[in-house]
């Protein structure tokens, strides 16, 4: 590693705007802003992927990777990610850093509690849930429905004892009610940090926050409680984005961290409006599947920040599609041609979304040592025939020279790119039709079946103004559809929404489907049971 003063220098940043968490981590200031703000931005291309598989599929590595590769053909480029979570690095992925010959590096201080940014935000929720009970347990002014309260109690930690639970139990505890955690990637306050512009405008969306309803079924908001004053003093070094670097030395702002199959898996407005005025070539990620993170980071983010992207890249595998095809996780490593091209109904379909928002799409397959040379071949094949343009990538052996050709194949998709980019749909929708613009255009599903409290919960909205909010919906990565296991790319299906929830300070309605929960679970062997502190022999004498 470098220290971080010097990874600065390269993107044009003075150390008199860094704020140093020891030698390889630094806080941008938002002075640096001021100073930047009237530059050209640069190109901004966004990494996102085919239906993700137990296997794993590279996104985050094929993105660092990529920011090397531009790099290396003299682009000038910055990377901007999200911040892993202690939740899936202490359970089954083990961490979000990329690996081998493109990983941002510190990687355990990245992983683990970084600059202490999710810890703020975890923190700042669970205030605002203390200060909730105590208004209640202190003669309820307001009127807040024990009953109605919609704001639960978040850690960045996957346990599921902890999804629904009693509290106040026993004298002078306060009310006895049902409550719940979810993970704080999920949190309202990570979506609404990581689409705020400034301070001011995090003040404003933390105001707006619904955490319940009245006894006449009235929003009572974050505002009423008088939390936010104290909840902005615990986010206001977490609000400033972080830099670190990449095994090459890449520039790299990692801000903030929402999953994307619970919450917009996006990293942070602020963050990459810096990158693109530092950077000629900004390389990001939406997390998950395209069907997820990519459809909300532009009908969310792009929407609400006002960009437009250049250029997406499709990471894909060998063993990605095979398992979209229905191939058992021992089975994928044995050559399969067939498997193959049913697989590849899953990339077609995501690629042609990703056209339908008029951005053109750049084909990565990242390669693992075991891939086959003819299966390789037999599924460049597959995109030449569909007129897809595609790069093997082997930047994980070979960082950013291993990624040169994807690079070039990037950089000329950006510059071809005749600013045909559109949403999905118009604010003007209601937020029904919304859902079902996107059950049908993204998913290719047939219909929406709505519980009974959604559709009470989608009517209340339009009483309350808030049907020209965009959605966020909430789905199982694995398929186009709420089903897991339905893999490849079905059709006419139906998505049944089970609840509607109202993040009126993010600014987006969450559309929660199926079977999924805020708050995950470990699987039976967490990667917790793998991790080890390594202590030299003179540390330990």
């Amino acid at each position: 590693m470098k220290p971080i003063v010097e990874i600065a220098q390269r993107a044009g940043v003075p150390e008199e705007d860094l704020e140093l968490y020891g030698k390889y981590k630094a806080k941008l200031a938002p002075e640096l802003w001021d100073k930047v703000k009237h530059r050209p931005n640069g190109k901004l291309i966004l990494v996102t992927a085919m239906n993700p598989n137990p296997a794993g599929a590279g996104k985050t590595l094929t993105t660092i990777g990529l920011s090397q590769a531009l790099n290396v053909i003299d682009k000038k480029a910055i990377a901007a990610l999200r911040e892993p979570s202690l939740g899936p690095c202490l359970g089954m992925k083990g961490g979000a850093t990329g690996s081998g010959n493109a990983e941002l590096l510190p990687a355990d201080d990245i992983n683990l509690h970084f600059t202490g940014d999710i810890h703020a935000i975890t923190t700042a929720h669970n205030l605002l849930a203390a200060m909730i009970d105590n208004h209640i347990h202190h003669g309820n002014v307001r009127g807040l429905n024990p009953k109605k309260i919609v704001w639960k109690r978040a850690m960045d930690m996957n346990d599921r004892a902890l999804r629904n639970i009693v509290v106040g139990l026993g004298d002078g505890n306060g009310t006895t009610r049902e409550d719940g955690f979810m993970i704080t990637t999920a949190s309202e306050i990570m979506a609404i940090l990581c689409l705020s512009e400034n301070m001011n405008d995090l003040r404003e969306r933390l105001n707006r926050i619904i955490i319940g309803y009245d006894f006449a079924d009235q929003p009572v908001t974050a505002k009423e409680m008088n939390a936010v004053e104290a909840m902005c003093v615990l986010l206001k070094d977490a609000l400033k984005p972080n830099l670190v670097q990449t095994t090459e030395g890449t520039p790299v702002i990692v801000h903030g961290g929402p999953f994307a199959n619970i919450a917009h898996g996006c990293s942070s407005v602020i963050g990459t409006k810096l990158a693109l005025k530092l950077g000629d070539y900004v390389v990001t990620e939406a997390g998950f599947g395209a069907d997820l993170g990519a459809e909300k980071f532009f009908n969310i983010k792009c929407r609400k920040a006002g960009l437009t992207p250049s250029a997406a890249v499709v990471v894909i595998t060998v063993r990605a599609l095979k398992y979209n095809a229905g191939i058992a996780i021992a089975d994928l490593q044995a050559e399969n041609q067939a498997a193959l091209e049913m697989g590849f109904a899953n990339v077609l379909r995501h690629v042609e979304n990703l056209r339908g928002f008029g951005i053109p799409a750049v084909v990565a397959i990242n390669r693992f040592a075991t891939d086959l040379p003819s299966e390789l071949d037999a599924v460049i094949a597959m995109c030449q025939r569909n007129s897809i343009e595609v790069a093997v990538s082997n930047v994980w052996a070979e960082g950013g020279k291993g990624g040169k050709e994807l690079a070039e194949k990037v950089v000329r998709a950006a510059e071809s790119n005749a600013d045909t980019f559109r949403l999905l749909y118009e604010d003007s929708l209601f937020v029904k039709e919304k859902i079902e613009t996107i059950v049908k255009n993204i998913y290719r599903g047939s219909s929406v079946v709505y519980t009974a409290a959604a559709t009470k919960t989608l009517k209340r909205i339009e009483e309350m103004g808030l049907s020209h909010l965009p959605v966020c919906m909430a789905k199982t990565p694995y398929s186009f559809t709420d089903q897991a296991d339905r893999l490849g790319a079905p059709t006419d299906f139906e998505i049944h929404v089970s609840e509607i929830r109202v993040s009126a300070g993010a600014g987006f309605i969450v559309a929660l489907t199926g079977s999924i929960m805020t708050m995950p679970g470990l699987p039976k062997k967490p990667a917790a049971e793998t991790l080890r502190l390594e202590t030299s022999a003179e540390a330990i004498k």
